[in-house]
């Protein structure tokens, strides 16, 4: 009753102040007030992170995600390792974007292998940038989440936003930027190993990941999945690691995770 009663307090003196709440962003607040994760509703709300976008704000839903976040702020290397819709790359996307109008770095990078088209990557139509362009889909549809498009384009135009397929990181030191690489999972270990020492000075990245997802050909190791044990314990470099608890997606997304664990914890191997 004492819980039900704070909420209400706490409610009623963040909706003048945040007009633009979402019953989304209602609902996880909620759920992270009565888990124990915050003190108060407000203290959700003062968590958010400030982008140039067509929402007032963007904040984690999770004790994780704020884990997260508050990881990026503190470390020059973060990998965050998950299922789909647990605000990964979203997240990382943010704190990017914030980083960038605070003139903490002057450039943004993001990268994703295009490990899933193999060889046919050669049949598609265009040049190389039309035909890897699927596969960086998702990195624009956050961009376009958070910035304005027009403002995005320019600045992608520049050089400034620059989305490109992890192979074009290959021979470059990167400096002053903030770096993602989306998808980690596809990438091998050669391919890992060559992003991770592209890093140049005053420049952070954020490795995002779901290693029951991996694409890679029979045989190949996956580069995600070696640098958890490779890099763990070195100083500077944090893991965290997110469960269907934290699926921020359509609610049924976290009950079909849950299935499909389930599911291939009674079929092994399969």
């Amino acid at each position: 009753m004492k819980t039900a009663e704070r909420l209400i307090k706490d409610l009623r003196k963040i909706s003048s102040e945040m007009p633009d709440m979402s019953a989304d962003d209602l609902r996880y607040a909620i759920k992270s007030v009565s888990s124990g994760g915050e003190n108060s509703l407000r203290d959700v709300f003062l968590n958010n992170i400030p982008v140039s976008s067509k929402r007032r704000f963007i904040m984690p839903k999770s004790e994780n995600q704020k884990q997260y976040v508050e990881a990026i702020k503190d470390h020059d290397i973060v990998i965050g390792v998950g299922p789909a819709g647990t605000g990964k790359t979203y997240l990382a996307m943010a704190m990017a974007i914030n980083a960038f109008h605070r003139k903490q770095v002057s450039r943004i990078v993001l990268a994703r292998p295009a490990i899933e088209a193999g060889e046919k990557l050669g049949f598609l139509p265009g040049d190389m940038i039309e035909k890897v362009n699927p596969y960086l889909r998702p990195l624009y549809d956050a961009l376009y989440d958070m910035m304005d498009s027009e403002k995005a384009l320019k600045l992608i135009e520049r050089g400034i936003i620059e989305i490109a397929p992890l192979a074009f990181m290959r021979g470059r030191t990167l400096n002053d930027s903030f770096i993602i690489l989306d998808e980690a999972q596809n990438t091998t270990s050669e391919q890992m190993k060559m992003y991770l020492t592209r890093l140049g000075f005053n420049s952070k990245t954020v490795v995002t990941g779901d290693i029951t997802q991996i694409d890679l050909p029979a045989g190949k190791t996956s580069g995600l999945v070696e640098i958890m044990k490779i890099l763990d314990g070195i100083e500077g470099i944090s893991f965290v690691h997110f469960s269907e608890k934290d699926v921020v997606r359509h609610r049924l997304v976290q009950e079909i995770i849950k299935a499909y664990d389930k599911y291939e914890k009674r079929h092994p191997g399969r």
